[in-house]
């Protein structure tokens, strides 16, 4: 897994980079309410907003961290946001991205990098 400053992180599964949010996100936001997905085929570029999400704390952007197409959306997410507080690194995913970069994860920390930045 990576990990980005603004506390997302990316796991490689095949071909595919799935996308969340990390546990230390949650505990900052709170519980989640709600959660706004993509288009399944959006072209999406780095940095740019994919994901909105509310919480009983705030609203958040969850920003492309890599260049490529949605290709998965988690759908359970619509019915029950809070499953991200429950396994923000299991099954509270947000989207399986096919990247057309995968150099760029290369820009991110490693799950020491992270654990040190969050300290």
């Amino acid at each position: 897994m990576k990990f980005t400053e603004e506390h997302e992180w990316l796991r490689t599964d095949g071909d595919v980079v799935v996308v969340g949010i990390t546990e230390h996100a949650t505990t900052q936001l709170g519980d989640l309410v709600f959660v706004e997905l993509p288009e399944v085929g959006t072209v999406v570029t780095k940095d740019e907003e994919i994901v909105v999400i509310e919480s009983v704390k705030a609203a958040s952007d969850i920003l492309a961290p890599i260049d490529g197409e949605i290709i998965e959306i988690n759908e359970a997410l619509a019915d029950n946001p809070a499953l991200v507080n429950e396994d923000a690194v299991g099954d509270g995913w947000f989207v399986k991205i096919a990247p057309s970069d995968t150099s760029q994860m290369d820009e991110y920390m490693s799950e020491a990098a992270y654990q040190a930045h969050i300290a």
